[in-house]
């Protein structure tokens, strides 16, 4: 064993950003760090032990420490900490390193060497126990060459995987890798020591052993299981995912630990997209580009905003205006004029319209619609096709049947909460299907009908002439939701483009181009039922909303932007076509021309659309299978995009006819079901 030259190398230093000097705090007069040495000695298979530290004068008592404790000690770069651990392993000859950090107190020696006799049986690259994990944290060990680490030196030039040694490798699927597992997840479990609460729980643990710092992992299961009470004084803490886990991911772990779903929207839930590697949380964004945490920058062929941003992020003219409106007072006890220009100028866009109410999302200008609408007709029954958000008279519908909305873009949407009275309000029609809604208005005592003008198909057979025509017969109230349709393909409304005027129109996303701004616009008579009920909401009237959107309608005139992102996505969806047919890819392209989206006509969607966006990110390109179109998605964007998607779609090709397992490729968990996998 001695020939293989098995080094472990923790990594050790006194600066520390939550617990500084944690490493040297002592439990019945024994550190942190001789706590972890001690425990390592009693490896069968380790050839040496070595402390690698830094060069900052503070962690000259770290040396002091192992001088006094006779273990091998090194000195090197305090941020470039996989250069730390290089020039450490050359100096010890190490021709294979265990990684250890100075924050796992109980790593177990038993489980270290188990994995040592893994990693030269199964002869890989790098072998760990975090990757996913299902030990506690605290007990992260990883094992690699020196070659592979070596490789990773000299190859690696970003910041952040300079300070997190092995991200690298576990990023390049260039290396062979392998995770070991627990026979049981005690993941949740947090044995690490970052914080003051972790280090109470570990005196504890100890205490209980009596301060035998040698005792094993099964000792501390046992210990958990018999009380688990004090095992969760710590738990609020997140795991510590170490190197495998950007800022972005780190954050995210945290915020699904503090606020209910992690995120204020669905749809941008990490784990929609690549769970444990997307980057979740931005630090700038420009054009099309966005920066994460970590400062690496991501070319945006996907969300923009989640349609908001048809004229780029951080339009300059736009924020121009909007810093003006910030230094002389966004919100007062007087009302805002640009609340009266931005009326007349969309009802000016929408010569049908009479009047206008702005509201600042989607959901809450929805809501008012109907409530508008419900005061004008009496009548609470409501006939609805496509999606309209979150509120309870939406998902009312689903009251009386779990599936009902189940083809709207989002399907098994949860209905705890609304309340049950408001069942058999609200009934469900296809798009299309002209049958099904003349069914649910002779039937059902319907006082309004509501409905996308278009989204993933086109209208058929006059198909949105024909409810107009119904609507009038019945005398019930028509309702144009352009919350995402709005300004993409003409500008104002989708239904001026198709000739066909509704009641009452909600117009929103694109209308600010990032700023908070929703309009519902109607007819005299039915807006005015507004005054017969109560809508108001503080908010409503600060002014950026409003400025923003007169700045944004003034630059999509001038421009026609509308016209370019339409270009755009037609080229789009013109190149998915080319380069699925080339691979022997079935898909089914859907969407507007500025919002195309595709699906793969497999059982495996969800796993190529995982692989795509794993794919993608590799190369700094946010994607999937949709694209809100922007004007700023220029050509050498694209070209770069289709390039990655080309090489993806050779590889699911060999995936769909089985000459190679995705699961052999897909470096994360495949991404959880969301708002446009119907498959």
């Amino acid at each position: 064993m001695v020939k293989r030259n098995i080094v472990a190398i923790i990594q050790a230093r006194i600066n520390s950003s939550r617990f500084n000097g944690k490493v040297l705090k002592k439990i019945k007069g024994k550190s942190i760090l001789e706590i972890i040495v001690s425990r390592l000695r009693n490896s069968k298979n380790l050839s040496n032990i070595v402390v690698a530290t830094s060069k900052n004068k503070n962690d000259k008592k770290i040396i002091d420490l192992c001088n006094k404790i006779k273990i091998d000690s090194f000195q090197g770069s305090e941020f470039n900490v996989l250069k730390r651990y290089y020039d450490a392993a050359k100096k010890y000859n190490a021709k294979h390193i265990v990684r250890i950090t100075a924050d796992c107190p109980f790593v177990d020696p038993s489980i270290l060497d188990k994995m040592i006799d893994e990693y030269f049986k199964i002869k890989v690259d790098y072998l760990s126990n975090i990757n996913p994990p299902s030990f506690p944290d605290g007990l992260d060990i990883e094992i690699f060459s020196f070659e592979t680490l070596e490789k990773v030196f000299f190859d690696v030039k970003d910041k952040f995987q300079k300070e997190h040694v092995t991200q690298k490798i576990i990023l390049n699927d260039l290396f062979i890798k392998k995770n070991f597992y627990s026979k049981q997840n005690y993941s949740s479990l947090r044995l690490t020591f970052d914080t003051k609460l972790d280090f109470l729980l570990i005196k504890k643990i100890f205490k209980k052993q009596n301060y035998n710092f040698n005792c094993t992992y099964k000792d501390i299961i046992k210990l958990y299981k018999e009380n688990k009470k004090e095992f969760s004084i710590n738990k609020k803490s997140i795991r510590n995912e170490k190197s495998y886990f950007s800022l972005g991911q780190k954050t995210w772990e945290k915020a699904k630990n503090i606020m209910p779903g992690g995120t204020m929207l669905f749809s941008k839930n990490p784990d929609l997209y690549l769970p444990k590697k997307w980057p979740a949380y931005f630090s700038k964004a420009k054009k099309c580009s966005i920066w994460d945490l970590n400062g690496t920058k991501h070319d945006d062929v996907f969300l923009m905003g989640v349609g908001t941003n048809v004229l780029g992020y951080a339009n300059k003219k736009n924020d121009e205006k909007v810093k003006k409106v910030i230094s002389s007072g966004n919100m007062s006890s007087l009302n805002s004029v640009d609340e009266i220009n931005l009326a007349e100028k969309i009802i000016d866009i929408h010569p049908w319209s009479e009047m206008a109410r702005f509201t600042r999302t989607g959901g809450e200008a929805n809501a008012v619609a109907i409530r508008i609408a419900r005061a004008y007709t009496g009548k609470d029954g409501v006939a609805v096709c496509g999606y309209h958000g979150w509120h309870d008279w939406y998902l009312s519908s689903n009251l009386s049947n779990k599936e009902s909305l189940n083809n709207h873009l989002m399907s098994n949407l949860p209905i705890k909460g609304v309340p049950r009275n408001l069942k058999n309000s609200v009934f469900s029609f296809e798009y299309n299907d002209l049958k099904a809604l003349k069914k649910i208005v002779e039937t059902k005592n319907v006082g309004i009908i509501k409905m996308e003008v278009e989204r993933d198909e086109k209208p058929r057979d006059n198909f949105l002439k024909k409810v107009r025509d119904l609507a009038i017969k019945k005398n019930i109230i028509l309702i144009f939701d352009e919350c995402t349709s709005g300004f993409r393909s003409n500008l104002g409304g989708l239904h001026l483009k198709y000739k066909v005027t509704p009641d009452i129109a909600i117009l929103g996303k694109a209308l600010g181009n990032g700023y908070a701004i929703n309009a519902i616009i109607g007819k005299r008579e039915i807006m005015q039922a507004a005054r017969d009920t109560f809508i108001s909401s503080t908010f409503w009237t600060e002014r950026i909303g409003p400025t923003a959107a007169l700045e944004t309608l003034k630059i999509m005139e001038n421009t026609k932007s509308w016209n370019k992102i339409s270009n755009i996505g037609a080229k789009i969806k013109s190149n998915w076509k080319k380069i699925s047919k080339e691979n022997s890819l079935k898909i089914e392209i859907k969407g507007l021309d500025a919002l195309p989206k595709f699906f793969f006509n497999s059982k495996k969607h969800n796993l190529y659309k995982t692989f795509i966006t794993q794919e993608m990110l590799k190369n700094k390109i946010l994607a999937s299978n949709v694209v809100y179109t922007s004007v700023f998605h220029n050509q050498k964007m694209l070209e770069k995009y289709f390039e990655i998607l080309n090489n993806s779609f050779k590889k699911l090709r060999d995936f769909e006819n089985e000459r190679a397992n995705i699961f052999n490729y897909l470096e994360v968990p495949q991404s959880i079901k969301g708002l446009r996998d119907k498959t």
